[in-house]
């Protein structure tokens, strides 16, 4: 027999303002229903959604309103660097819709 393990969903929602505080900060976080309204809300306002188990499950100790720890600094650039990458993608695309030939 197959079973399959479940693994409740899990989301943290970070901001970073650079002219309120000096590092990303957890703004939203939660397991199973409240993480897909987490992922719900996000994808009805355009916010990329990036997923990386491991990082989640780092980042589920801090409490809500925490900056981020410096020791966690690299991998959520490299979340940041993701969603610059994909407003780039956009941006282009946008251009590309609004040329006309």
């Amino acid at each position: 027999m197959n079973e399959k393990t479940y693994r409740r969903k899990e989301a943290i929602a970070l901001s970073y303002n650079p002219n309120e505080y000096n590092s990303p900060k957890v703004i939203a976080k939660g397991k199973g229903k409240i993480a897909e309204n987490i992922l719900e809300n996000a994808n009805l306002n355009d916010i990329p959604i990036y997923e990386d188990s491991n990082l989640v499950e780092l980042m589920s100790q801090l409490d809500l309103n925490d900056a981020i720890p410096e020791d966690l600094y690299e991998a959520v650039a490299e979340v940041f660097a993701f969603i610059y990458r994909l407003d780039e993608q956009h941006s282009a695309l946008k251009v590309k819709k609004n040329i006309k030939i």
